[in-house]
């Protein structure tokens, strides 16, 4: 199974997941063009795209979608309070309702051999959820926009083989950086976004032996930086003894500006 970042980051996200000639999008926060120019880089054409999974509304996951199916008119899979918020969403143009289908978190689905299920995760959105998509012994999780996890999530993303999980931001960079207190906040809080140690403080939890790939996705554009995310999520990570390198764990950063991916996993 393949998973690679097209963008990820504060200012827009949109992830390519699949195996042989079936692939689709989670999110679609980013312009038409950058997707479709994103899976070409990764040998992906757009008539290969089968649908799109949400996480939630917000306009850095969706701002792309009613272009991207204007021209592509794939089926979308969210929750139903997810679904009623994008069909309000008046900056995305005419959408055909059509296409929209609802899922629930917990209730696994099939598509082209692949089992996808939605998990609950806390973020202040109408009803947000992270991905996993599994064949067999294969799983690849998307964890983002959380503010914090309990067991529930972990259990859901524990046992895969490449995860992207969010590490947004340095909670330093955050409180001493120029955001209006309500905002900082609200990032911080429970239903906001993760920081880099929390980041390390889950994958801690949800690695194992099975692991070998970790993108840090949803970075913030103005209280992180990568190289920033990577040494404190390295750093908590070999705190509790799971130095990525001796487990052979590729650890990157997914880039907000140009795909990032695995040529190995093609």
């Amino acid at each position: 199974m393949y998973l690679g970042s097209i963008a990820s980051g504060s200012s827009g996200n949109s992830i390519c997941v699949g195996h042989d000639d079936h692939y689709y999008l989670v999110d679609a926060g980013i312009s038409r063009k950058r997707i479709v120019e994103g899976l070409d880089q990764m040998g992906v054409k757009p008539g290969q795209i089968r649908g799109i999974f949400v996480t939630h509304e917000h306009n850095d996951h969706i701002s792309g979608l009613g272009v991207f199916l204007r021209k592509y008119p794939v089926p979308v899979f969210a929750t139903g309070p997810t679904i009623d918020a994008i069909l309000a969403t008046a900056s995305l143009g005419k959408l055909d309702r059509s296409l929209f289908h609802s899922l629930e978190a917990d209730h696994p689905m099939s598509f082209d051999g692949m089992k996808v299920e939605a998990s609950r995760i806390y973020h202040d959105a109408a009803d947000p959820v992270c991905y996993s998509f599994s064949e067999g012994e294969d799983k690849i999780g998307i964890a983002t926009d959380f503010g914090t996890f309990d067991d529930y999530l972990v259990e859901k993303m524990s046992g895969c083989q490449s995860l992207l999980v969010e590490a947004n931001h340095d909670l330093n960079m955050l409180m001493t950086g120029p955001y209006p207190y309500p905002l900082k906040r609200r990032i911080s809080g429970n239903q906001g976004h993760l920081s880099n140690e929390r980041a390390g403080d889950f994958l801690s939890k949800v690695i194992d032996h099975r692991c070998k790939n970790v993108y840090l996705g949803h970075l913030s554009q103005h209280n992180n930086y990568s190289e920033l995310a990577y040494e404190t999520v390295r750093l908590e990570l070999m705190m509790r003894n799971m130095d990525p390198d001796s487990r052979g764990i590729s650890l990157q950063v997914a880039r907000r500006d140009v795909p990032t991916y695995r040529k190995t996993d093609r």
